[in-house]
């Protein structure tokens, strides 16, 4: 299976590590390596994954310490589509994400 992940879930990623870098550069890099690792164990078994139809048709989730990883997964490949801080505004941040993609 194929691992892609979404222009704007690369971007989540590199704001996550840009407000980790203001105070520690070094646990910035090695938390955006982490999390990149932990997408990767998501290929591994994506169907382990609780569906969440609440916020959108075949979105998958994976919390990964206080993050969360969005992804949707078929027979070939798990795209990553958003990576946001379990704080936020969730429900909002992928329906943006919805109407960027239209």
């Amino acid at each position: 299976m194929k691992l892609s992940i979404s222009s704007v879930a690369e971007n989540d990623i590199e704001q996550i590590g840009d407000y980790i870098a203001k105070d520690n550069p070094r646990r910035a890099l090695n938390f955006v390596k982490a999390l990149y690792k932990q997408c990767e164990k998501i290929v591994q078994s994506p169907l382990l994954y609780r569906l969440h139809p609440e916020l959108d048709k075949n979105i998958r989730a994976c919390i990964y310490r206080k993050y969360i990883i969005f992804f949707q997964c078929n027979d070939n490949e798990v795209l990553i589509v958003r990576v946001l801080h379990g704080a936020m505004d969730i429900k909002n941040r992928l329906r943006e994400n919805n109407e960027e993609q239209d």
